[in-house]
């Protein structure tokens, strides 16, 4: 099982431990790598713009779109972004950003991030711009991931249990040596390995995990509006976020879904709000608001399947902690990498010699060159 499983998805694991290293730090990338129009530096404690004023200055710098999303920047707080398409049907996922000052309404830019390094990263990470089969093919990977990490801790004890542990003979040949290296990295890395396979493999299935919500909970809470056109003059969209924060008043506002778009109805702005905590700041509640009266309609705590793939994201990527569980992440899948490398060495060197690893890990000694 361990080695079947391990020879299977090791070159995939190889191209996500590779494309996640600068993923790890994608935020100080772009910043470097891309210039982007600043928001005005203002006092702690200005109030910020109407949000009304932040959709029209998005209208009048790219008017033949149709907004989809508005977004309050996690990083920045002096930023707000506008998520527009062509139409409110077109996918999300080719929509433009555009960022507006979030105090001033000052439109900023729209930058194409489809051209960005990072972007092309997350893309080969995620799917490998094959979409959902990529999505799941992945995820499937990283299922036999988790099986080679579970198997290699049965293999382990027995091939260890005549040596201290560490133990790196140097005076051993090269395959002895790299035999240890990966036994030990493995070893040490089980807990963080198993963790971002686990979390990986969730991820993956974020699309359905989205269509099951939207098909389950969504349809719920708004049955009695399925009929409803789609809205043709919405109601003031500072006034339904009002709302929101009024009906949840120890939340904060991280998105707003515009009627018609993948995360509301055709008749209602669904505003997702968060908790303040490290831990709530991950989970998100929705407020359905009447596009037209302006009224809350619904509110409920999201299911367990969507918080656990909420609560799985900073897990995976290890962006909840700053820079210094950023620097820790990086070493990880760094060794992650001399895991796979190692083993990787280890199968094609069996290939090539009559002595198996199997006898390697059982009686590290048949490895020990021979009289010739």
């Amino acid at each position: 099982m361990h080695k079947w499983s391990s020879i299977i998805c090791t070159v995939f694991m190889l191209l996500l431990c590779v494309t996640g290293l600068p993923l790890i730090f994608h935020e100080e990338i772009d910043e470097v790598l891309h210039a982007q129009v600043k928001a005005e530096q203002v006092a702690p404690g200005t109030p910020r713009a109407d949000l009304d004023k932040v959709m029209e200055a998005v209208r009048v710098a790219l008017p033949e779109t149709v907004p989809h999303f508005l977004i309050w920047d996690r990083d920045d707080p002096n930023v707000v972004m506008v998520s527009v398409g062509k139409s409110i049907t077109d996918n999300p996922a080719n929509n433009k950003l555009a960022r507006v000052d979030a105090h001033t309404a000052a439109y900023l830019d729209a930058p194409d991030f489809t051209k960005r390094f990072t972007y092309i990263m997350l893309k080969l990470h995620t799917d490998m711009f094959a979409g959902l089969p990529g999505k799941l093919f992945l995820g499937f990977m990283g299922i036999l991931f988790c099986i080679a990490i579970i198997s290699g801790i049965v293999v382990y004890a027995p091939s260890m249990r005549k040596l201290p542990f560490g133990t790196y003979r140097r005076e051993r040949r090269r395959v002895v040596r790299w035999l240890d290296v990966h036994n030990l990295a493995g070893i040490l890395l089980v807990m963080w390995t198993l963790v971002v396979g686990f979390t990986g493999v969730i991820n993956t299935w974020a699309d359905l995990v989205i269509k099951y919500w939207q098909f389950d909970q969504l349809a719920a809470m708004t049955v009695q509006y399925k009929d409803r056109p789609l809205v043709a003059n919405p109601a003031s969209i500072e006034e339904a976020v009002k709302v929101a924060r009024k009906a949840e008043p120890d939340m904060k506002p991280a998105f707003v879904a515009f009627p018609g778009s993948i995360f509301s109805s055709k008749s209602h702005y669904a505003v997702f709000l968060h908790g303040n905590t490290p831990l709530t700041s991950r989970l998100l509640k929705p407020a359905l608001i009447d596009a037209e009266t302006g009224v809350l309609t619904d509110s409920r705590e999201m299911p367990w399947y969507v918080s656990t793939l909420l609560l799985s994201q900073p897990l995976h990527f290890g962006d909840y902690g700053g820079m210094p569980l950023k620097i820790i992440w990086a070493i990880l899948d760094i060794i992650t990498i001399v895991l796979l490398v190692t083993g990787l060495y280890l199968w094609l060197r069996r290939r090539k010699t009559s002595v198996s690893v199997e006898r390697a890990v059982a009686n590290p000694s048949a490895l020990e060159p021979q009289a010739s």
